[in-house]
């Protein structure tokens, strides 16, 4: 067995990290990490277990369940990022690197310098001080060349499967890049909306919809995660919540004065059932600010949502700072904050954009020049495209597409606020000379928003008096939940529901 003289620089190393202050305000991390190298220096290595960690460093009780408590992968997933963070920093230099293998509690201790370091042909001390990164392919699976390449002192970093080195610093193979403010950057003369894309790298992108986003940019502090490609459900294009900004951090963005409509996307890939870090609710709790006027003081991304869908916070009449600047802010309250995108329109006092969507894949611009966003709200059921002739409507073209199933949809609007909600149906399958025949009574659904029964045994053909025919319902004065949603359920009573068109808009007070 080791003796306590063995570890004298691995203690060295834990005792410089303790008192770096890393932990000053994370004390459940620098317990977990105390207790992982005591463990090990003691020669107990084989005792670093999750339930062990759990009762004996973070002070659960003798009765944990890690099946369903996810405390010490949470707490582990922040430790490695500390590390990461301060090795790729302050401790870069430091001759021994302590780091916490991915899906490992116990551990490892690598040392930067070898005694004899074969000759090179040209030192690194003879590059220039800025240099283009060198890129190597590396299989991520190929760890002892990752922790090889460390103790060579070489900088390492890798993103989306690809190194590449330097001679400043190195990171994990899976640790986000921190960076500096951005440079300001001047809006476009005459550009209404402003959309930015957190995490973007490159100057815009055009997508599934035909939108514009710009790459990041207005940010201060962060670091930007890019993740392997995600399914989020809800999400119109799924590459606008494949990276994110997360920090700390906040962005600063230049407006010419007037009203708008600030709209932030989210989406959590990370903690979740099924996800890398695992967890629920409470797994991320951050606070978020408008002009340092605190909007969401707890926000949980998984409590409002859920895990792996899209969600998109919605603001009503904001307006840039004395500064001519919109002024973000992410406060970590547990764990990092996180930012997908961001989404600034112009808007009109009091009221919120109005919505209107049609149940296709690709947007349409109707007789009256609005625009009908494709379906992406929907939480079930599937798109069919329908070729018969409605009549009764002022737009035909609006009945084309249709959604069926159990249906469930989620509308994101601005609270406080009261609205209208306006369904538009034709039944194209039911009927005489119709595929499946019948008629009244054979479609049949009740309609709920947020839980409340808004239509009872809803029949379509029976409402419109036959087949082919346009017909509307509206619904007035309802509220969004505690989520800022309206939660929109058909649900089937005879075959399923359906639906073509949907418009949401803000009454007037």
């Amino acid at each position: 067995m080791p003796t306590t003289a063995s570890f004298q620089k691995e203690r060295s190393e834990l005792n410089a990290l303790l008192a770096s202050g890393l932990f000053s305000r994370a004390p459940s991390l620098e317990n977990l990490l105390k207790y992982v190298c005591e463990r090990h220096f003691e020669g107990h290595s084989e005792a670093v277990k999750e339930y062990n960690i759990a009762v004996e460093a973070l002070g659960r009780p003798a009765d944990f369940d890690q099946k369903r408590d996810s405390i010490v992968r949470v707490e582990a997933y922040r430790l490695r990022r500390r590390l990461n963070e301060y090795y790729s920093g302050p401790g870069a230099e430091h001759a021994v690197h302590i780091l916490i293998p991915q899906g490992q509690y116990v551990p490892k201790f690598v040392c930067r310098q070898i005694a004899e370091p074969a000759p090179a042909p040209e030192p690194i001390t003879s590059l220039p001080a800025v240099i283009e990164p060198a890129v190597i392919t590396v299989d991520r699976k190929a760890r002892p060349w990752i922790w090889y390449a460390v103790a060579c002192g070489l900088a390492l970093t890798t993103l989306s499967g690809y190194a590449y080195y330097s001679s400043r610093s190195w990171k994990n193979a899976t640790a986000p890049k921190s960076e500096p403010a951005s440079a300001p950057v001047m809006i476009p003369p005459g550009k209404d909306e402003i959309r930015i894309l957190a995490g973007l790298a490159e100057d815009h992108y055009v997508d599934s919809s035909g939108r514009s986003w710009v790459g990041d940019r207005y940010f201060r502090g962060g670091s930007v995660f890019q993740g392997s490609h995600h399914r989020v459900l809800g999400a119109l294009d799924p590459l606008i919540y494949q990276r994110r900004r997360q920090g700390p951090f906040g962005y600063d963005i230049p407006l010419r004065p007037g009203v708008y409509e600030l709209r932030l996307h989210f989406a959590e890939t990370l903690f979740g059932f099924m996800n890398l870090a695992g967890g629920a609710e409470t797994s991320r709790v951050f606070g978020i600010s408008i002009n340092g006027q605190t909007v969401i003081p707890e926000f949980d991304v998984i409590a409002d949502a859920g895990a792996d869908v899209a969600d998109i916070k919605i603001f009503k009449d904001i307006s840039p700072a004395a500064d001519g600047k919109l002024h973000l802010d992410f406060k970590e309250l547990t764990n990092e904050p996180f930012i997908n995108a961001i989404e600034i329109l112009p808007s009109t006092k009091g009221h919120v954009r109005p919505l209107y969507l049609i149940e296709r894949d690709r947007g349409y611009t109707d007789k009256t020049g609005r625009y009908w966003e494709p379906d992406h709200y929907a939480r079930s059921g599937q798109v069919v495209m329908r070729t018969e002739e409605v009549t009764g409507s002022p737009d035909p073209e609006l009945h084309r597409g249709e959604r069926f199933g159990n249906l469930t949809y989620a509308f994101p609007v601005a609270t406080p606020g009261r609205y209208s909600v306006s369904l538009r149906f034709a039944e194209a399958w039911f009927g005489p000379g119709k595929p499946a025949g019948g008629g009244a009574g054979s479609r049949v659904f009740d309609i709920f928003c947020n839980g409340v029964a808004l239509a009872r045994n809803f029949d379509i053909y029976k409402e419109a008096g036959g087949p082919d025919k346009a017909i509307t319902r509206t619904f007035h004065n309802l509220e969004a939940n505690h989520q800022g949603k309206l939660i929109f359920s058909m649900v089937p009573v005879t075959n399923y529901a359906c639906v073509n068109a949907i418009e949401v808009t803000e009454e007037a007070k």
